[in-house]
This record gives C-alpha cells, structure tokens and sequence, in this order.
C-alpha cells in the first residue's frame, strides 16, 4: 500500500525545469512572428492628374502643352518610405497646347504618331526616398515603340483623409514631379537639326493618388 502511494504520488510531480524550458521554447518557435508591414496601392485619380511638357521653339520660347488623358498606380510605404510598382500611362491623342493645327501636327507621324502609338508608358521598379525628402525614381519611359531610361524627381506634397466629399473620405496622397528628356532617341527628329523645335522635353507631373 504505501509502495502504491509512494508510486502514484511520484506520477503527479511536476516536471523537471529542463522539460519545462524544452516546451517553452517549442511554443516560442511554432508562435506565428510580427507581420511586415504591407505597402499600400495607390490609383492615380484621373480628375486629379496633369501631365503638362515645355519645349523651345525656335529658340524664343517654350512652348507649353499637355496630356488631358491618363491613369496609373504605384504602391507605397509609409513607414518606410519606399515606393514601388510605379505604372503611368498617358494617353498620346489627348496631347493640347492650344493651338489646333499644332495639336494635329503632334498627333501625327512627325511626333508622337497617336494612331500607331496610342500610350506611352512610365515603369519603375522601386524607389526610395533621399534625406532631402525627395524621391528619385529610375525608370523607363516608352514612347512611339521604344524605351529609354527617365528619371523623375518627386516629392509627396500631403497625404491624409480627404477634407472635402460628404460620403467617403478616402484616404489621398498628393505628388509633385519632374523630369526632362531628350525626344531624339525614339526616332522623334523633326525639327532638332535646325533648331524648329527643342530636342530636350521638361516634364511637370501634379497627381492626387487614393489609397485602395
């Protein structure tokens, strides 16, 4: 009888510290870990895009003009600060500046030659943002069929909840960039050798994007 005792009284021990550190740290190791955080997707709102471009002409002055057509997204962390997946397309036919016999003449094959080549597109990987608060965003623009490298410096001007609308306040940032170009490596010639019209394209972009 007591042996009885003495054996059951010893089954209901408690465990021994080292099986006890044994299982702390299987539960440590199968407890899930922090989740990263995620980067938010940006849709450019097309009612709040201006894509506008300054060229010379004739030497005098720039000729100032823009796209009244375009869409894009990018994603974007704000505690990080990295931006990526950075897509714009712009829509060439909606290319004005004014001037209706001049806007044709861009339309067509001497410059940006709409019906074959009705977009042109801006990529970038990913950026990140300098101590100067300033995005350089390395990418690649195509144009009339071809791509060449365009860097745009970019800077968010504001981003929160939308003060106006009376239903949803979605969640904006706003963006101010630029950047130039040079139109000649995409076969756009028309007018450099003589000095008509600039080669190199200033570019001003002013965006609102919504968060999804």
């Amino acid at each position: 009888m007591t042996r009885l005792l003495s054996t059951t009284f010893a089954s209901r021990r408690p465990r021994t510290p080292l099986a006890h550190i044994a299982t702390t740290l299987l539960l440590v190791l199968c407890a899930p870990g922090p989740t990263m955080a995620q980067a938010a997707r940006f849709e450019i709102d097309p009612e709040h895009l201006s894509v506008g471009f300054l060229v010379s002409h004739l030497g005098y002055a720039d000729v100032l003009g823009m796209f009244r057509a375009g869409k894009g997204s990018y994603r974007y962390d704000e505690k990080t600060g990295e931006l990526s997946d950075v897509r714009i397309e712009i829509e060439t036919a909606s290319v004005f500046t004014n001037h209706r016999k001049r806007d044709d003449h861009l339309k067509g094959p001497d410059f940006l030659n709409s019906k074959e080549f009705p977009q042109m597109v801006f990529t970038a990987a990913s950026a990140a943002r300098g101590n100067d608060g300033v995005f350089q965003i390395v990418g690649t623009l195509e144009l009339l069929g071809r791509s060449q490298p365009l860097t745009l410096q970019a800077r968010v001007n504001k981003i929160g909840r939308y003060e106006l609308g009376t239903f949803s306040k979605p969640y904006v940032m706003g963006v101010s960039a630029r950047g130039s170009f040079p139109r000649s490596p995409y076969g756009m010639t028309y007018g450099v050798e003589n000095g008509w019209v600039g080669d190199d394209v200033s570019l001003i972009v002013e965006f609102e994007a919504r968060r999804q």
